[in-house]
């Protein structure tokens, strides 16, 4: 008896919580993106691109007076033209 209720409860409070309804994963709500070249670029101007795609970036072993406007990547993980889902961490190498 409980669950015809508990479904149509759920199917009535669904809607206002903006959630879907068919096991949809996260990843499967994410936007697909391509991976930009970011790979000579200062930190700051791959910071600006990488934003505007939907996308984070991590340093490795980042020294504590990186300055971001002069400082240059020198490589990049995943590599330009992979793609990831919106959200997902670039790693670079200074």
């Amino acid at each position: 008896m409980a669950a015809p209720v508990g479904g149509k409860v759920l199917s009535e409070i669904l809607p206002y919580l903006d959630l879907q309804k068919d096991n949809v994963t996260e990843e499967e709500m994410k936007q697909e993106i391509e991976v930009p070249k970011i790979e000579k670029m200062t930190i700051e101007e791959a910071t600006k691109v990488l934003k505007e795609k939907g996308l984070e970036m991590q340093i490795e072993n980042s020294p504590e007076n990186l300055d971001k406007k002069t400082t240059i990547i020198q490589e990049q993980i995943p590599k330009q033209g992979i793609k990831v889902y919106e959200g997902t961490k670039i790693i670079v190498k200074i």
